[in-house]
């Protein structure tokens, strides 16, 4: 597990803002590291810490040393515990079942996109095919639809990806 702190933004306009804490799940380092880099490229205030896997997340959520994320992107396919079950077993926690979860996917399965809102995910997102396209999903996220993520969203509103979000 991992935790890095996007120090570049923090000393922005929005220095008097705590950074949203951040909590990705994803077993694939190269894909933590281009998510990171996204958010970078935010111009939002976050604190990432990363897990390798759904074992690794739970574990970090129950440790009560931890504070608990602000929201979590979980990958679906990862090992010991896949994104579905850890995703059941925080919307069943009392104490987590209000954190927005976003599951972030290779996936565009019908089956995982309902499976997943059914379970209480607050929204689906594809991972993105480039770069630009990660940015432009995270800055959607976190500055237009950030408010919205406490609530659950319509079925038709749930899956956001490169064309549903116009940078």
């Amino acid at each position: 597990m991992s935790q890095q702190e996007n120090k570049d933004n923090s000393e922005n306009k929005t220095e008097d803002k705590e950074p949203i804490k951040v909590m990705l799940a994803d077993d694939d380092k190269d894909d933590q590291d281009l998510f990171e880099e996204a958010l970078d490229r935010t111009d939002v205030p976050t604190e990432l810490t990363t897990a390798d896997n759904g074992q690794e997340l739970m574990d970090n959520l129950h440790d009560s040393s931890t504070p608990n994320p602000d929201i979590i992107f979980l990958d679906i396919n990862m090992p010991v515990k896949n994104g579905k079950e850890c995703l059941e077993e925080i919307k069943a926690d009392d104490d987590l079942k209000d954190i927005p979860c976003v599951v972030y996917s290779t996936s565009n399965s019908e089956k995982d996109i309902n499976d997943t809102y059914k379970t209480g995910a607050n929204l689906y997102v594809p991972k993105p095919t480039s770069f630009t396209n990660i940015v432009s999903i995270l800055k959607h996220i976190f500055t237009l639809r950030w408010h919205k993520l406490f609530s659950r969203p319509e079925k038709k509103d749930f899956v956001v990806s490169e064309r549903t979000v116009k940078d």
